[in-house]
């Protein structure tokens, strides 16, 4: 599954044969059928354009898609969120954040061992704490069509927009931060337990808002352009 997670980090769009073939290469004895299950648990999915991306749960409400063509020109514009995998020394945990698109801000984050809708709605209130965007966007997976999830968001006003699981430009922000974290604090890492995974990201989220300058911010960090934003909107 590590080797899985480092592969699908540097080629997205590979499918199932090809992730079966890099394994058999790699010496591992796996056939498709394997490599198949391995990344559904682990949530993984190529990233080319296919019939039927997403299926979320039945009965759950999806949202249309709102940011098509939509210039992001402000903090709290849009926020994004996503669930990845993360590899420990034993076994692994999931990792959920939230990400203000315009300056790149981890507004917050949280790990859980499964895939329940809990550690999101953790991260979500944390967030909320902190301000509202007027548009929320995230993929069609079961904990974002949740009603627990999209009720904290309708209560506050807030526009849903919902893509398909897999298009690359929807969630091409959040995939950036995803290989951000993996190539410069996870996979220099080997987590022993739940609780160091949890402070070492914690750590490396500190940095990342707050020290990690960013080309594409003209040289700023994230939390800076955020705040340099909030204050923007305050008049101040």
């Amino acid at each position: 599954m590590r080797l899985l997670d480092e592969q699908y980090t540097r080629t997205p769009y590979y499918g199932i044969r090809k992730m079966t073939q890099h394994l058999q290469q790699a010496g591992y004895g796996v056939n498709h059928k394997r490599v198949r299950r391995l990344l559904r648990r682990m949530g993984l999915f190529p990233i080319y354009p296919k019939p039927s991306l997403s299926t979320p749960t039945p009965g759950h409400k999806v949202y249309p898609y709102l940011l098509r063509g939509v210039p992001i020109e402000r903090v709290n514009q849009v926020w994004s969120c996503d669930i990845t995998y993360i590899p420990m020394q034993q076994g692994f945990v999931y990792l959920f954040a939230i990400l203000d698109w315009f300056s790149r801000f981890v507004l917050a984050w949280s790990v859980s061992v499964s895939l329940e809708v809990e550690f999101c709605l953790e991260a979500l209130d944390t967030a909320l704490q902190r301000n509202r965007p007027a548009i929320f966007n995230s993929d069609q997976g079961s904990q974002f069509t949740s009603d627990a999830f999209t009720g904290r968001l309708l209560a506050r006003s807030i526009a849903i927009s919902m893509d398909g699981r897999g298009r690359a430009l929807d969630t091409i922000f959040v995939e950036r931060l995803w290989r951000t974290v993996k190539y410069e604090e996870v996979y220099l890492k080997a987590y022993q337990t739940i609780a160091e995974a949890i402070s070492s990201l914690g750590a490396y989220f500190r940095f990342y808002n707050e020290e990690r300058l960013r080309q594409s911010l003209g040289y700023r960090t994230p939390a800076a352009v955020y705040r340099a934003g909030i204050q923007e909107d305050a008049g101040i």
